[in-house]
């Protein structure tokens, strides 16, 4: 049997006819790793097997979207249920009001929902509804935060030592994005309270809306510290601006997400992930008299917005057999696994001298291939060589069986057994005590 990176793999066989037909061979680009991709032919719980046959832990879960690891057989049977009574319809169906229901129970500031098909849409959704309320054109957000594949949401990303500046610049993100985006974007350091709220009342008449991640990926899933939400949620009342909460990912983290963990206020959220139960969702739920915004019973709504498969049957049963398996016990348990890997791995790294740490919040967790503390985007920030370190590891990790981002991320599901936490570790363990070539 052939394994990756083999050049006779199935993997590369596939990969050699995805370059004839998909530019770079592959349509997402987080999976990526040289010399080619994993291919995946099937999952199983919490493992993943490829297309050579090789079983891997996935510590990745299509990047936080699949809470129940692969093909939980409660989800399959529901989800085969509704397939053989259709997969769309032009007509809102029952399976779109109940799974509503069991969201807008879940925490305090959901009142109302309205759905979309992806975690990119929501954002872009809920920005254009902070517009539509409060006729201004400019947001803030949070130097290098990702909030999903939208020119606005997308800015200061990947900002560099090279142009980042003292206060953040509104950098784009891709190339050609017209220079009204940037000019319509106000960038703040992540909890850094004095200089994110000057800046926000300098721009105060102009601002729509505050878009905060409580956690955000890209800095280690480092949480909101309570001052810095405390100042979020009192300059967006004095100002008039719309507080958009993005818990696309961290609404894992319990039961009513981390707005309700961390005692958070906002005006709207954004959510996907998870509440698609393994399909393509989004969502913006929020206080009823902004959701307003949406309701076309007085003539054309003062933000239309629709979707060809938004609140698709298949999508809605996955989301509400998912989340009602999610409980707060299910979900404290996958949070304290990752308790263990945060805590052993850093305790391993400091005994065989690697240069990393590993952080986290709830079932998510990074590793970092530096040891400075990750206080916001610029400090957490990889050097060439730090990136190329984790990189090296994650390599080193697909050979021993584990599905690991390439960045260093990862994040638990609930079929993860001890066993398989033990496993994770004593590899990690292993391949830095015995050192990487990058």
């Amino acid at each position: 049997m052939t394994h990756w990176p083999d050049p006779t793999s199935r993997s590369k066989q596939l990969y050699d006819r995805g370059l004839k037909v998909l530019p770079g061979g592959i349509t997402r680009t987080m999976p990526w790793q040289d010399p080619f991709p994993v291919y995946a032919a099937r999952g199983e719980g919490a493992y993943v097997i490829d297309v050579d046959g090789t079983r891997r832990l996935d510590l990745l879960n299509n990047f936080a979207s699949l809470a129940h690891g692969h093909a939980h057989p409660a989800v399959v049977e529901a989800v085969r249920r509704q397939v053989g009574n259709g997969t769309a319809f032009t007509l809102p169906t029952e399976q779109e009001v109940a799974l509503a229901e069991t969201i807008c129970a879940r925490a305090e500031s959901f009142e109302q929902i309205r759905f979309c098909n992806s975690g990119s849409e929501a954002v872009m959704s809920a920005i254009k509804a902070a517009r539509a309320l409060t006729g201004r054109p400019k947001i803030v957000k949070a130097e290098g935060v990702y909030h999903g594949s939208y020119d606005y949401a997308e800015v200061s990303l990947d900002s560099n030592p090279s142009n980042w500046g003292n206060d953040p610049n509104s950098i784009g993100y891709s190339k050609g994005v017209p220079k009204g985006v940037t000019d319509d974007v106000v960038v703040v350091p992540f909890n850094n309270v004095e200089a994110a709220e000057r800046i926000i009342r300098a721009n105060a008449s102009q601002v729509a809306a505050v878009l905060m991640d409580p956690a955000p990926s890209y800095l280690g899933f480092l949480p909101m510290s309570k001052d810095y939400i405390a100042m979020i949620e009192c300059v967006t009342r004095e100002i008039g601006a719309v507080f958009i909460l993005d818990e696309v990912i961290t609404f894992r983290a319990h039961s009513g997400g981390a707005q309700t963990l961390f005692g958070i206020n906002p005006d709207m959220t954004t959510l996907a992930k998870i509440i698609g139960g393994g399909f393509p969702v989004g969502a913006v739920v929020g206080r009823r008299e902004l959701m307003k915004v949406y309701d076309h019973r007085a003539g054309k709504p003062a933000l239309p917005w629709s979707g060809t498969f938004t609140a698709n049957p298949v999508t809605m049963t996955a989301g509400k057999v998912t989340l009602d398996l999610l409980d707060d016990s299910a979900t404290d348990r996958m949070n304290r696994m990752n308790v263990r890997i945060i805590n052993e791995l850093n305790v391993a790294f400091k005994q065989s001298g690697f240069p990393g740490q590993v952080t986290g919040f709830a079932s998510m967790f990074m590793i970092f291939g530096h040891t400075r503390p990750v206080i916001d985007y610029r400090s957490a920030y990889a050097t060439t060589e730090e990136a190329n370190r984790i990189k090296a590891l994650q390599r080193a990790l697909t050979d021993e069986g584990f599905h690991l981002a390439s960045t260093g991320k990862g994040i638990l599901s609930t079929p993860m057994t001890d066993a398989d936490i033990d496993h994770f570790i004593a590899a990690v363990s292993g391949i830095t005590k015995g050192g990487l070539r990058t």
